[in-house]
């Protein structure tokens, strides 16, 4: 385990260098292209990539990379990995091209299917995150020291239940699951965020629950997943199951439900996600 802490915290570092090669292509008229899937690609992403992809090589040069920019690996080799990254070099392009500062660097490690640890980098502001399930969560401000962070079973005394929405993306499932929240669990308060920052919202306790029954791939949401775990939180399927990222054809997610483990309200969320 002191291994996966050490490894971890070179990946902070990794992540870090990877946010700075973003930086100059920000808020500077970067050229966008469409992808095969229509999402957009810059060379923002491709520097990136290029930084992530050398350094985990050089870092752990056993360990495969399945990266966004790097995806087209044939199923049969990814069935014979038994621990692979996977990585989103810039996760919340829209964000980027739209000049918001809520685009994160994304970097998990994934064994036999489960994440191990999980980093997020915000590289305009240089805030992290890492954690995963076992080893603890932390966030670290530029020039600051990290500090270790938690998830919250409950609301604080007189403040509502706070939902994790996506500005971008929504469903008419999400948005009946919100409305049956709402009636189980008083008045909600949505807050609006980009990239995988919505799961370290909830793994440092600034907010109770993020739904997803909308496309998402698997580099958008291991990363974090693994801080969320690492804070006491849990990502599930709609069955109640770990939520895993076992070798298959698609590289999309089913639907999720993040939220603190073992809250008092999870039965109720469960029950919603399963009939709405």
């Amino acid at each position: 385990m002191s291994d996966d802490r050490d490894l971890m915290q070179a990946v902070v570092t990794l992540a870090r260098r990877a946010g700075e090669a973003i930086m100059p292509f920000w808020r500077a008229g970067v050229a966008v292209t469409a992808k095969a899937d229509e999402s957009p690609v810059t060379a923002a992403d491709l520097a990136a990539h290029a930084v992530i992809e050398a350094g985990l090589n050089a870092l752990a040069p056993d360990i495969p990379v399945l990266s966004e920019e790097d995806c087209d690996i044939p199923l049969a080799q990814r069935e014979g990995w038994t621990r692979w990254w996977l990585v989103d070099p810039l996760d919340g392009t829209k964000e980027f091209i739209a000049g918001s500062e809520e685009f994160t660097v994304n970097i998990a490690l994934v064994e036999r299917g489960e994440v191990v640890f999980g980093v997020v980098v915000m590289p305009v502001n240089g805030r992290s995150y890492h954690g995963g399930r076992g080893l603890g969560a932390w966030r670290a401000d530029a020039g600051d020291v990290e500090r270790p962070i938690r998830i919250r079973r409950q609301p604080p005394a007189g403040e509502r239940f706070t939902v994790v929405a996506s500005r971008r993306h929504s469903s008419p499932r999400q948005e009946a699951l919100l409305a049956g929240l709402g009636d189980a669990l008083g008045e909600l308060t949505l807050a609006n965020i980009g990239s995988s920052l919505k799961f370290c919202l909830l793994a440092e306790g600034a907010a109770d629950c993020y739904p997803r029954l909308a496309p998402t791939s698997q580099w958008d949401t291991a990363a974090a997943q693994g801080v969320l775990e690492g804070a006491g939180g849990e990502v599930l399927d709609l069955e109640g199951r770990r939520f895993a990222y076992p070798p298959r054809e698609s590289l999309l997610n089913a639907h999720f439900l993040a939220l603190p483990a073992a809250a008092p309200w999870r039965q109720t969320l469960l029950t919603l996600a399963s009939t709405v």
